[in-house]
């Protein structure tokens, strides 16, 4: 098996166990902390968010470059080009404790409407999750080499091993009476595991160089040039998952904090579960525009990939639309009041209407991800970059407004507006100028698969109707779901090239045993 599909397989298992293991230690760390930490973690993290944005889409640049010169296997323009963001990431780590150290002293006069002893945990956790920013941009350089190689392998694996440890060592720590502060040094001792080991790898086995043959301003500029729009890119994903955060914690106490950023949390599990194929296919992106392939082929490469993110997305969203109240009542709910540690019936609708309008909207740009990769791969990021920046800021200048009267959903709202805008937009970009065959992927995305959908929501929807209000009857209808979504997708909804790709690695296993 390639390294392509092994890395695809590892990224869903870890895909996989991130979100159970998520959703297992959500309650459980809101339980043991109280609903107003967990607030003030999501706050801390949406700012320290921000300031990541000082890695300049350095990151993915690693990615890019490397598999150019790998392509055109140009040794010494790899190891010179590697040599120059590793000076480029240690101006970037000062950077981002100098900036650190400002945002430090303006925590108070920020967070208005946080206790004194709020305010205490906030600039403890702010204070060390700085450290752990500057330390953690410089090792995103050895991930993306690794990706650049096609060496997925590795880093998925690490990735799996050092979440389960993680979440072991979580458990522990909270049982034995840690607090909200505990968490944040427990991530930055695994991101430290987790660099050196990513380093020894890249160093050691991939054998690969840092060398400054030579160093040049045009050079630095050629870098910064394909950086800068995945910078202006990585700026709109911070306006898309972060700026609600700031918006609102100027202006509420950290449950609300707590309930937005919960409703976030399961909307980007549902998005991971479709980027998991397209990360994986950056490189592949890259190399089919080295050479120059048709709009038609990368049509029919983005269709291959939308076709699967459809049939699991699809899966997943029909589920929480007929039963994600309930889930989310049974996996954060049971408070009794305003004060409980738990979440209330009122706070629980209010974070399954956040997660399901970001899934919603989330579903389109998730299965057109691949032509992301080839606007990277074609470095032709700036128009997508450049609008949705525009109507990122616009919706959530709208959603600050919608937030003064409906809270957390208000803000939600502006920018799922914006969102919805920029992807109607693209869709004729798309078409117009990078010759993707966009109608042909709607027409070819939904043959066979969309009546199953409609199908099987319909059964659900009364399925939904079994008495019960407790985790069993939750799993029961979870199963019965399930099951219908898998008979019929699977004999009256899949192409046969999918069916195959679903049953062989089955029919490998059973022949094993």
């Amino acid at each position: 098996m390639s390294q392509l599909k092994k890395g695809a397989l590892l990224t869903y298992l870890k895909i996989i166990l991130t979100n159970i293991i998520g959703i297992m230690m959500t309650p459980f760390i809101v339980s043991n902390i109280g609903k107003d930490e967990y607030g003030i973690f999501n706050a801390i993290g949406a700012l320290i968010g921000t300031i990541a944005l000082l890695d300049f889409g350095l990151t993915n640049t690693v990615v890019r470059f490397v598999a150019k010169y790998r392509a055109e296997k140009d040794r010494e323009g790899e190891e010179n080009f590697l040599a120059t963001i590793r000076l480029l990431y240690l101006v970037i780590s000062v950077l981002v404790v100098l900036l650190g150290v400002i945002f430090y002293f303006f925590i108070d006069s920020y967070f208005t409407k946080f206790s004194a002893k709020e305010l205490e945990i906030a600039k403890i956790m702010f204070a060390i999750l700085i450290f752990n920013l500057a330390i953690q941009l410089p090792g995103m350089i050895f991930t993306g080499i690794c990706k650049g190689y096609e060496a997925f392998v590795f880093p998925e694996s690490v990735g799996i091993i050092r979440y389960l440890l993680r979440s072991a060592t979580i458990v522990a720590v909270l049982l034995l009476g840690g607090r909200a502060i505990s968490l944040v040094i427990v991530d930055t001792i695994f991101n430290i595991f987790t660099i050196s080991v990513s380093a020894y790898y890249v160093l050691v086995k991939l054998k690969v160089r840092f060398k400054l043959h030579k160093l040049s301003k045009k050079y630095i500029i050629q870098i910064f040039k394909y950086s800068t729009w995945i910078f202006v890119f990585s700026l709109v994903g911070m306006l898309q998952w972060k700026s609600g955060s700031w918006i609102l914690g100027s202006m509420s106490v950290p449950k609300v904090l707590g309930i937005y950023g919960i409703g976030i949390a399961l909307g980007t599990y549902y998005g991971t579960f479709s980027t998991a194929i397209s990360s994986v296919f950056l490189p592949r992106a890259t190399q089919m525009s080295v050479n120059n392939a048709s709009g038609e082929e990368l049509t029919n490469m983005m269709i291959k990939l939308g076709r699967l993110s459809f049939i699991i997305l699809m899966y997943v969203l029909g589920a929480f639309t007929l039963y994600g109240e309930q889930f989310v009542n049974l996996w954060v709910g049971g408070g009794v009041s305003e004060d409980d540690v738990r979440y209330t019936i009122q706070e629980c609708r209010e974070i399954y209407i956040i997660a399901l309008m970001i899934m919603v909207a989330y579903t389109i740009p998730l299965l057109q991800a691949f032509g992301n990769s080839i606007l990277e791969a074609k470095n032709k990021l700036s128009f997508k970059a450049i609008l949705y920046l525009v109507f990122m800021v616009l919706g959530a200048i709208v959603g600050g407004v919608l937030a003064i009267q409906y809270g957390a959903v208000g803000m939600i709202s502006g920018l799922i507006i914006g969102w919805l805008i920029v992807q109607n937009t693209m869709n004729f970009y798309y078409h117009k100028k990078i010759g993707l065959n966009i109608i042909r992927f709607f027409k070819e995305l939904l043959y066979k698969s969309f009546p199953v959908v409609i199908s099987v929501v319909v059964i659900g929807y009364f399925i939904n109707y079994i008495p019960g209000d407790g985790w069993l009857n939750f799993i029961f209808k979870g199963s019965a779901y399930t099951t219908v979504f898998v008979l019929l997708m699977y004999f009256l909804g899949m192409l046969d090239y999918e069916k195959e790709l679903f049953s062989k690695p089955i029919a490998s296993i059973l022949r094993r045993k």
